[in-house]
């Protein structure tokens, strides 16, 4: 009782109403909603479906059965319906038939997950990356226009105030002829000890968790929560940051993708990546540099996970330096433009959505809306797509160690048989790679 009064002091408020017309003065039906992945991130997302109030949640899934068994009372707590609990999402699509379906898997598993709630008939709402290989997400993409749903992807940035307000700045030539574009992460960190492997939870399916991707010895390292810097399964910090911010610059630009590709870094001082059956660490990156050249512009992407960012003016974001000055974009810190002459800098402050300071709020009811009126999400799966490829390029040109060139047109590298294979990888059987 201790824990769900708990939950329930702490449970996120606000009500967001979806801007949707009443019939006869009654209420609008509810969608049906189930949530696979019920870890942290997802039941953020969820909240924001039943603080809508035009959501019914109905189910929820997760191969982590104690996780689940907590995450259904938790919805039972801010939502009060009483979600059916399911160990595997083909089972909840099938019994349940929800009308809209939250993925917040790991990234390995987006794609087999979207595919398989968009033929069932649901809208999608899912996080990003959109896959973990690109032939993943030209199947998600090819499946949603098949499909005619909504497919939402997690990309927040496209829909928060000083965001919205910084691209307005940006395209009304305030800062003039862009040449260059910056985008970084830093962190702090240091070397990494390895961790011993144990026997999965108790109640837990882990050979359904790592799915698709290649078995490996479960490590609490890996879960909950640490799978993002293990490369079976997600992409480093290039694809879970990197993908926000080389957003922004789709959003800005209007090329559609970069010409060539260039992606270096290494684990200096995290140290080598181990891998046996006593023990693990993780095998991502801790630092990288990534190019992309387009046809007017050159976009470099870093991180690294040490030293942190005192020395730096911000520590997260986007510069685009243009001949009337500088711009940066942020997280917290909103968007500050500095002009390169004489002038006072222009700010304007952050509007987050806290505890999580996302605004994963109004990019729900963007969903909703885009539902009922028929029109394309603001982070639907074209644009989404596109974005999500860019990170997935940088890794395929760190893991050959030299430069690539792209024909966004028809998602080939030219020119490079061995690069081209890193499109897509195998799978484990018995799952089967999404036909594109």
């Amino acid at each position: 009782m201790k824990r769900r009064a708990f939950i329930k002091s702490t449970a996120a408020a606000g009500i967001f109403l979806a801007q949707s017309p009443y019939i006869l003065g009654q209420e609008p039906a509810k969608y049906r909603t189930a949530l696979i992945g019920s870890g942290w991130w997802g039941k953020n997302i969820l909240r924001e479906a039943a603080a809508s109030k035009r959501c019914k949640i109905v189910a929820l899934c997760d191969v982590d059965g104690n996780g689940l068994e907590i995450s259904g009372e938790q919805v039972n707590d801010f939502s009060g319906d009483s979600p059916k609990l399911y160990k595997h999402h083909q089972d909840l699509l099938e019994k349940e038939k929800p009308d809209i379906v939250i993925i917040a898997t790991p990234d390995h598993w987006h794609a087999l997950q979207t595919i398989d709630a968009l033929k069932s008939g649901a809208h999608v709402f899912v996080e990003k990356p959109t896959g973990h290989t690109v032939n993943e997400s030209r199947a998600m993409l090819h499946a949603a226009r098949d499909s005619g749903r909504m497919v939402q992807v997690g990309l927040h940035r496209r829909i928060g105030p000083h965001h919205v307000s910084a691209m307005k700045f940006l395209k009304s030539d305030a800062v003039g002829d862009v040449g260059m574009v910056r985008l970084f992460a830093y962190s702090g960190g240091g070397h990494e000890k390895p961790q011993a492997n144990s026997e999965p939870p108790e109640n837990m399916d882990w050979n359904t968790w790592c799915g698709p991707a290649p078995l490996r010895p479960f490590n609490t390292k890996l879960h909950p929560g640490g799978w993002r810097n293990f490369l079976d399964y997600a992409n480093g910090t290039l694809g879970d940051w990197g993908v926000h911010w080389l957003d922004q610059v789709l959003w800005w630009s209007e090329e559609k993708y970069p010409k060539r590709v260039f992606c270096a870094g290494g684990r200096s001082i995290s140290g080598p990546a181990i891998l046996n059956d006593k023990e693990q660490t993780t095998d991502a990156p801790d630092h990288q540099v990534a190019t992309y050249e387009f046809e007017n512009f050159t976009c470099v992407w870093e991180h690294r996970h040490f030293a942190g960012s005192a020395a730096e003016r911000h520590p997260i974001g986007a510069y685009f330096y243009g001949t009337k000055g500088t711009l940066h974009i942020g997280w917290r810190d909103g968007w500050t433009f500095y002009p390169s002459g004489k002038g006072e800098a222009v700010h304007e402050n952050s509007q987050l959505q806290e505890p999580d300071g996302h605004n994963l709020k109004l990019l729900w009811a963007d969903f909703l809306e885009a539902i009922e009126k028929k029109h394309a999400p603001v982070a639907g799966i074209e644009r989404a797509h596109r974005s999500s490829v860019l990170p997935l390029l940088g890794m395929i040109s760190w893991r050959l160690g030299r430069s690539i060139e792209w024909d966004g047109a028809k998602e080939q590298i030219i020119g490079d048989a061995q690069a081209n294979e890193f499109l897509a990888r195998k799978y484990r059987e018995p799952w089967k790679y999404p036909q594109v």
